[in-house]
């Protein structure tokens, strides 16, 4: 195990991008003493730790129309455009089964990025022993506003750890690991842009919560301060940089053949780039 940190993006089926590079790094037996996941990212992160090479790609890519996690019609009568239960019920316990055991006894050091929808703040959380919560955990991390219900952990309302630390490689400096290896869902150069319209979605869905709102309303701005932190970072020597070189896909892309093509490109990406990173952690 290298002692080094491992910082995952989301992206939601952007992941699936994340899924290829892990996967590549599961053959190789290569694990990271510290990760760190949000959204998308998260899912990512707990099949990594359970060394589940495989899993999430089947996960992000179903072919079986009764298994699909994207349902219009669902959507209307639960407010949700992903099938949650799906996900974080149905396919952890009953279709993609995963490895608890593994996971609760791994050495990995490692956390999920929530929201707390009352204090807008992220918050890192991690579980060992209880298994709903830690799907409930990696739920919360994965919840979009305006397409997801508010989780609840813990009495605790919660929703996607993007909103408020959406690359979190200042956390991950902070837990003191100098050595760290980010996996980017975006191509070199991406910023976000404000949006007027979202801001008067958000006020209109979630004003119960002011300091949520405030936190997604600056979201482009600390997530564009985040770019210009990794690329300075990256030019510098001290972090490692993984992130997609062509087209990325839309967050709710459902096309097998595309997806696959997204997988296979972070794979390759990571295969192609795994001496460099050696070199970089090793230096």
């Amino acid at each position: 195990m290298v002692k080094a940190g491992l910082v995952l993006e989301g992206g939601a089926t952007r992941g699936v991008f994340t899924a290829g590079v892990l996967d590549y790094l599961m053959e190789k037996d290569m694990y990271f003493k510290y990760v760190v996941g949000v959204s998308a990212g998260a899912c990512n992160a707990v099949d990594y730790i359970s060394k589940q090479r495989g899993r999430t790609k089947q996960c992000m890519i179903i072919e079986e129309k009764e298994n699909r996690y994207v349902d219009i019609k669902k959507a209307v009568k639960t407010g949700s455009l992903y099938d949650m239960d799906m996900i974080f019920d149905k396919y952890p316990n009953e279709i993609y089964p995963f490895d608890y055991d593994t996971c609760f006894a791994s050495k990995i050091d490692w956390e999920v990025v929530v929201t707390n929808c009352e204090t807008g703040k992220a918050e890192y959380l991690t579980e060992r022993e209880d298994r709903q919560r830690l799907m409930q955990i990696c739920r919360a991390s994965s919840s979009l506003p305006l397409i997801s219900p508010v989780v609840e952990v813990d009495e605790v309302p919660y929703l996607d750890g993007g909103l408020s630390d959406s690359v979190p490689i200042s956390h991950a400096l902070r837990r003191g690991y100098k050595k760290c290896v980010v996996i980017l869902t975006r191509r070199k150069g991406y910023r976000k842009e404000h949006s007027k319209k979202l801001e008067k979605l958000y006020i209109a869905a979630l004003g119960k919560y002011p300091k949520l709102v405030n936190s997604m309303i600056h979201r482009p701005e600390v997530y564009n301060k985040q770019m210009e932190l990794i690329e300075r970072l990256e030019n510098e020597g001290k972090i490692f940089v993984l992130r997609p070189s062509i087209e990325e896909v839309s967050k709710t892309e459902q096309n097998v053949e595309v997806l696959t093509e997204f997988y296979q490109h972070g794979y390759d990406t990571m295969k192609e780039q795994y001496v460099a990173m050696l070199e970089y952690l090793v230096k």
